[in-house]
């Protein structure tokens, strides 16, 4: 029996004051030098301290309780982070607290991967330990880059930058790069690939007419990670290009990768070849992705239930096999 849905995502600033914490809280324990932290504060300042992030998901969990409502299923909805408020610790505490028994956990991670999958796990079971006897079973929902409230919003969204950019407009399927150390471990870049294909076709275009790519690296210089870089692809485009797509391809929701790195320094790569950027949309205000969340809950509640998924691979397991997507070595 499921009794409450937890949203858990990453967490981002609210205010100036909030950005420093918060990319301490993101890097600690991790090799980032400190002037690596002032340039990201900086990019941060620049919108004003805020990352989308924030709003992006309060909108998605009131989406989520009322459909829930909706199909009968009128469960609490919580809402946790990993790197800022409401820190996922203390909203287990509440759950804790409030009676819950068994809930879902529903990460705002498409992918199989260790930063989107197995760092999650272990930050939930970390706050089920800090809240102590009585704490609520957690069992997180499966990865959902195949599922159709995932990839077809997507569709519509590359479908809307089609229209805007031109038949000729080449495509860049944009994810977050991780440590090939880490891609080795994981299902990672086959799954984008297989997303990729998916709303390539049920945006109506060529299913292999498309590029991907990669950005946001933050990881130490020497520490070799996926490619090739979103803003070298964008400069590398063929001469006589006018206009690009790029499609936010690894995120669920808007925030500082998105709207600074593609929106930004994408965008700024492109105009300086002469080339407009169009980016399109995530998924995470659309309503089937709503309804998505609730289908993921619906199945973690009921064996029984259909499991949505597009293309050949099928579902992804649920629960997470044990020891899926390691972390890194040291």
């Amino acid at each position: 029996m499921i009794d409450a849905v937890l949203v858990v995502s990453f967490g981002g600033p609210e205010g100036p004051d909030d950005v420093m914490p918060f990319l301490k809280n993101v890097t600690r324990g991790r090799r980032i030098p400190p002037e690596r932290l002032v340039r990201v504060a900086a990019q941060y300042l620049d919108v004003g301290g805020v990352s989308p992030i924030q709003d992006s998901v309060r909108r998605l969990v009131a989406g989520v309780r009322g459909q829930l409502a909706a199909r009968g299923r009128p469960l609490p909805v919580y809402w946790g982070n990993r790197n800022w408020h409401p820190y996922l610790a203390d909203t287990v505490e509440r759950m804790r607290a409030e009676g819950v028994r068994r809930a879902a956990a529903f990460v705002t991670s498409a992918y199989s991967s260790y930063s989107g999958c197995r760092q999650y796990i272990d930050d939930i079971a970390a706050a089920r330990r800090a809240a102590g006897e009585g704490a609520p079973e957690i069992v997180k929902l499966r990865p959902f880059y195949n599922h159709p409230g995932f990839v077809e919003p997507l569709a519509g969204g590359l479908r809307a930058a089609r229209a805007e950019a031109g038949p000729a407009a080449p495509v860049l399927m944009s994810a977050h790069s991780i440590p090939l150390e880490l891609a080795a471990t994981c299902d990672y870049e086959v799954e984008l690939r297989d997303a990729a294909g998916l709303v390539s076709a049920a945006a109506g275009e060529d299913p292999r007419g498309w590029s991907l790519v990669y950005q946001s690296r933050s990881g130490p210089p020497d520490q070799p990670w996926l490619g090739p870089d979103v803003e070298s692809a964008v400069a590398a485009l063929a001469p006589g290009c006018r206009s690009v797509i790029v499609v936010p391809l690894g995120f669920v929701v808007d925030h500082m990768e998105v709207v600074y790195d593609l929106d930004r320094l994408a965008a700024t790569a492109a105009a300086r070849r002469g080339v407009t950027m169009v980016r399109s949309a995530t998924p995470g205000d659309d309503p089937r992705f709503a309804a998505m969340v609730c289908d993921l809950v619906e199945e973690a509640a009921d064996p029984a239930a259909p499991r949505r998924a597009l293309g050949a691979r099928g579902p992804a397991a649920f629960p997470c096999a044990p020891g899926c997507c390691p972390g890194p070595a040291a």
